[in-house]
């Protein structure tokens, strides 16, 4: 088939190489710059070489149709005939199509149906460097199945990035790169002119979107050529639109939820003006955009986010890494030399990532995981995966499907997660498709889920009102994911449950972790079954329910809770019977509140319903509630009287000094041995502290072969020459401090020595005043007395003030 393409692209030097290497070892990599041809050349080269039909796999939707669209314009045919294509919901192909074009997604699910591929040759996994879900998955499952069942299949991987080693490990096979004919492109540095706040969760500053447009506008002036424009969304699009006002150029925009039309015009090109195309990241390496030399990149994206502790998930703006900037700045190179202007400094582009991280690294991987149970390797390790799934997100993602029933105790997937596996939605939305007809008739859940799996927007966080609002206009993409939904899903029941029942019933079964009870009066504050905290808006017509289902919310870096963004209201029956999987009874002692908590609670998951006391809690368990209690709040819940602090501090001075056995007695320590010194059977509440005698518990520390000589190596007091007793101070454990007047210090030649350490002598004044402190008392009679006589004789001329006070 490639023989009948007259076109002369770069990657067509590539194919004898690739040719011979595919030939050899059956799979290859293929690095090769965007714009060079190996979306639509390589696979029409493929066609020629094997006999079977050529699968190639793109991450997005509009990639497909378009390198479909491309390849049969190439052959001078339509889409339909050699050339064909499928996306969810939609297929042309025919009986003489060689090379079909797919989602990544939809190779993931033909290989669980199908693993031996019946009637593929090759397989194309294309754009691996974008490091989808599916794009890993479909690789990993590639492999798998080609080293057991067909070892005859032909594995390509291509990759617009040159960091192609990890994909030539996974596949055992050569990289074979493509030359690169880019254009010089000149870099722009365009920051905005005032400091402007980095992206927070969703949020893009408007004072930015501004800036963008301004430099925009400045392209179209300073460089010829139309303009391609990165921004992370369709709200950025949108609003720089606007922004843009009335320009010589047409402005036209391009993202992933945009009808195959308007895609397809835009793509085009041909017998358009010049225009500016504004574009999320789609247009990074998948599509191409014929007529450009100047780019405007924002420098942002937009990736999926979970909060994994929380079970959240939400999209997040982030800074575009250099990686991806490179990629950008290639488009205004493809044709001639070209333009970028990015819209910040350089001298913040060299602490940008050097890469985007991997889909698997932050993103809800509860799909993944099923896909993987499916597949019948619950445990990812032994597949050819390029990193694994972190060990925190995956556990998540695994409890949740053993919540939802799709899994057993070991990961192994069960009859209903096999049936909510084929759905092509997420596991939670597979749930309530399956549940939810039964619940509330499969019509009312078909339309409930297509509302939340084609992420339909409204102004809005009523779902109930969502739902009315898609039915009386026939919103496009959600009419168009209720038909895909029912398409082999068998007759359909009508149930007698209101539409407002069913909406709830269907977010309830999807979401049990997210059934959320009011905390406040004015309702506007919630509990979810997972522990999480939600609060909705102020003027939302939620408030006052007294139970909700969210279906979605997003917490943003340094909120305290997460804002509600659709939900609808449920009541408590409907709650229990959707959340049974989180009903607990449970007897509970913990340290909660500042005392001890001994009570029997009925509960969802961190919602309580009904508290009620126990008369006879266990002993051991209000034992580990003490400890627990004394480790939050520290010792000082405990009566330290003098006896106690003294005591304390001898025994820390013999530590210091001795070492063992004489015991360490620091809040660690003294923690760490709560059962051998403090005898917790008697306190049963906060209040039993004050009653405890610390001091005497503290001596069951010290072994009873050392207790008889504490007085000795430690004394309280020490006695002068004249025979006064006088205190000895152990605050601090490295020196004993003795204070007294130098007159009672005549006769001592040294300083006391306790436990082998000399003690500190502050020596005060015949008024009590500091005079001079030493720990080498011998030294102090001949080199600092003299100096102390001289000052203080004349001011005391009644006190003694011998020459040599040793006699």
């Amino acid at each position: 088939m490639i023989d009948e393409v007259d076109l002369d692209l770069p990657v067509r030097a590539a194919l004898p190489e690739l040719e011979a290497a595919l030939s050899a070892r059956g799979a290859a990599v293929l690095v090769a710059p965007p714009g060079t041809g190996k979306t639509t050349l390589v696979p029409l080269a493929l066609a020629g070489s094997v006999r079977g039909r050529v699968l190639v796999a793109e991450p997005r939707r509009v990639a497909v149709r378009a390198a479909a669209q491309r390849m049969a314009w190439l052959l001078g045919e339509t889409v339909g005939g050699r050339v064909g294509y499928a996306i969810r919901g939609e297929r042309r192909t025919g009986p003489e199509t060689r090379v079909e074009v797919v989602t990544t997604g939809l190779l993931v699910a033909r290989l669980q149906r199908d693993p031996e591929l019946t009637g593929v040759d090759a397989v194309v996994l294309d754009e691996c460097h974008e490091r989808h879900l599916d794009t890993d998955l479909a690789l990993a499952f590639g492999v798998d199945a080609r080293a057991a069942l067909r070892p005859d299949l032909r594995l390509l991987a291509t990759s617009a990035t040159a960091a192609a080693d990890d994909l030539a490990v996974a596949l055992d096979g050569p990289v074979v790169t493509a030359p690169d004919p880019m254009h010089p492109v000149d870099v722009v540095w365009s920051p905005p002119p005032r400091p402007v706040p980095p992206p927070r969760g969703m949020r893009v500053e408007p004072a930015f979107l501004d800036h963008v447009a301004a430099v925009v506008r400045r392209g179209l002036v300073q460089a010829t050529g139309d303009v391609l424009v990165f921004l992370p969304g369709r709200r950025e699009i949108d609003d720089v639109a606007r922004r843009l006002g009335p320009v010589d150029a047409e402005v036209l925009t391009l993202h992933g939820g945009q009808d195959a039309v308007h895609q397809d015009a835009v793509l085009g090109g041909s017998s358009r003006g010049r225009c500016v195309v504004l574009a999320t990241s789609i247009a990074e390496t998948s599509l191409t955009v014929p007529g450009v030399r100047v780019v405007v990149d924002a420098g942002l994206s937009r990736r999926p986010w979970t909060d994994h502790a929380r079970g959240l998930d939400a999209l997040v703006t982030v800074l575009a890494s250099q990686a991806s900037a490179t990629q950008r700045a290639g488009r205004a190179g493809r044709e001639a030399a070209g333009t970028v202007f990015r819209c910040w400094s350089e001298a913040e582009h060299a602490h940008r990532d050097r890469d985007d991280a991997p889909e698997v690294a932050h993103a809800d991987l509860a799909g993944f995981a099923l896909q993987l149970a499916r597949w019948g390797t619950p445990d990812p390790s032994g597949l050819a995966l390029l990193d694994p799934p972190p060990a925190v997100a995956f556990d998540a993602a695994q409890e949740v499907l053993r919540g939802l029933g799709l899994v057993d105790e070991a990961g192994r997937i069960s009859e209903r997660g096999r049936s909510v596996a084929t759905a092509g939605v997420h596991p939670r939305l597979g749930r309530a498709l399956l549940d939810g007809a039964e619940a509330t008739g499969a019509d009312t859940a078909t339309e409930v889920v297509a509302l939340l799996a084609a992420d339909v927007q409204g102004d809005s966080d009523d779902l109930e009102e969502l739902l009315r609002t898609a039915r009386a206009t026939n919103d496009p993409r959600w009419r168009a994911e209720v038909r895909r939904l029912r398409q082999g899903s068998g007759p359909r029941r009508r149930s007698g449950a209101t539409s407002s029942q069913g909406a709830a019933s269907v977010v309830a079964l999807a979401y049990p972790d997210r059934l959320a009870r009011a905390r406040g009066a004015d309702a506007r504050e919630y509990l979810t079954t997972g522990g999480t905290g939600v609060e909705l808006a102020a003027a939302s017509r939620l408030r006052g329910s007294p139970w909700i289902a969210v279906a979605d919310a997003v917490r943003g870096p340094g909120d305290r809770v997460a804002r509600v963004r659709l939900a609808v209201p449920v009541d408590e029956e409907l709650a229990r019977e959707a959340a049974a999987g989180w009903w607990h009874d449970d007897a509970v002692v913990a340290w909660e509140g500042g005392d001890v908590v001994a009570e029997r609670r009925e509960r969802l998951g961190a919602i309580v319903l009904a508290r009620r006391p126990l008369a006879h809690p266990d002993p051991a368990a209000v034992a580990a509630a003490i400890r627990d209690g004394l480790a939050a709040e520290g010792l000082g819940l405990l009566r330290w009287d003098d006896a106690a602090t003294a005591l304390r501090a001898r025994l820390a001075f013999l530590h210091a000094a001795r070492g063992d056995p004489w015991p360490a007695v620091d809040d660690e320590a003294l923690l760490s041995r709560l059962d051998e010194w403090l005898d917790l059977t008697r306190v049963r509440r906060r209040g039993d502290f004050a009653r405890v005698k610390v001091s005497s518990a503290l001596r069951h520390l010290v072994p009873w072969s050392e207790a008889g000589r504490l007085d000795e190596l430690a004394p309280t007091t020490v006695t002068t020459p004249s025979g006064r007793s006088v205190r000895v101070d152990y605050t601090d454990p490295a020196a004993p401090v003795v204070a007294l007047k130098v007159q009672q210090a005549f006769g001592w030649e040294r300083a006391p020595v306790l436990a082998g350490v000399p003690v500190v002598v502050h020596l005060l004044s015949p008024a009590g005043r500091p005079a001079a402190v030493t720990a080498d008392l011998a030294s102090f009679w001949d080199s600092g007395y003299p100096q102390v006589r001289a000052e203080l004789r004349g001011r005391y001329p009644k006190h003694a003030w011998p020459e040599d006070p040793r006699r």
